[in-house]
Order: structure tokens, then C-alpha cells, then sequence
């Protein structure tokens, strides 16, 4: 298990940024200064302000990421399947706010740990998942969610 990064609240989603501006896949490892992150080897992101001077002027028609995760990294991440931010037919799909960019479906992991009150320290691991499945020690911080889900911060 690991933390919830918010480390997209200061980068855009190279997919798009390739996207409006027409350049070839490869064209930010060329940048000098050019901040980069890739996630779970599938998604790459360059930092807000990184960007060479003369596209500089895109980041006005970018779509902000702040709060979200790629669903694949973030299921990763909180220990679930997939399924529960692709699927509507899961229990708690609808308690997320998603957000589309270039093909890459986004979940709002802070807004949905703000309105239930979940508190993520910047090492703290998390799990989210069914009651029964759900391991809890001394150290840990149990969230009751609907039905028969919850959230584990172990700190």
C-alpha cells in the first residue's frame, strides 16, 4: 500500500498537451527543464510552468487535475479493482466525481476523502474496500462508508 499523492495538483496530462498542440509523443524529452512523471508506466504528466517558453501560452486550455488519479493508478493505489470507478453498477461509483481527458478517465480521490471526513497524512497508507476484506491494526483509522465499504488509514 502506499499514500495518495496530490502530486497532479502541479502537473497537466502530456496526452493532452501532445494533443492541442500537434507534437509528436516523444517531443517533451527534449525539452530542457521539462519536469516529467509518469504513473504506473502508461501515464505521463509535465509540470505546470516547466513548459517550454513557447508553449507556454497552451496551459490556459488545459484541463486542471487537481484532486484526481488516473483510475487505474488510483485503484492501484487504494487496493480495490478497477471495476469500481469503470463500472456504475458498483455500490460506491457514484459517490466519486470523474473527469475525461484525452481518453484517460480521472477520479477526484481528495474530494471524495473531504466529504467523508477521511484524513490522509502525507505517509500514511490507505485501503479502501468490503468490511470483511479490510484489515485493521491499533495504528489504524477506520471510515464506515455506505453499505458495507470502508476506508483503513494506517498511519
Amino acid at each position: 500500500m502506499s499514500h495518495l499523492p496530490s502530486t497532479l495538483n502541479s502537473f497537466w496530462l502530456w496526452r493532452e498537451i501532445s494533443s492541442k498542440l500537434g507534437v509528436s509523443n516523444p517531443a517533451y524529452k527534449y525539452w530542457k527543464n521539462t519536469l516529467s512523471l509518469k504513473l504506473n508506466n502508461k501515464y505521463v504528466f509535465l509540470k505546470k510552468d516547466t513548459l517550454p517558453q513557447k508553449h507556454l501560452h497552451i496551459q490556459e486550455i488545459l484541463t486542471d487535475l487537481s484532486g484526481h488519479l488516473p483510475i487505474k493508478f488510483a485503484s492501484d493505489q487504494l487496493h480495490v479493482n478497477e471495476h469500481l470507478f469503470s463500472s456504475d453498477k458498483m455500490k460506491l461509483h457514484k459517490e466519486f466525481e470523474y473527469k475525461f481527458v484525452e481518453d484517460v478517465k480521472f477520479v477526484n480521490i481528495r474530494k471524495f476523502f473531504r466529504e467523508n471526513g477521511i484524513r490522509v497524512g502525507k505517509n500514511s497508507l490507505v485501503q479502501l474496500g468490503k468490511l470483511r476484506d479490510l484489515e485493521f491494526t491499533p495504528e489504524s483509522t477506520f471510515y464506515r462508508l455506505k453499505d458495507d465499504y470502508a476506508v483503513v488509514v494506517y498511519d
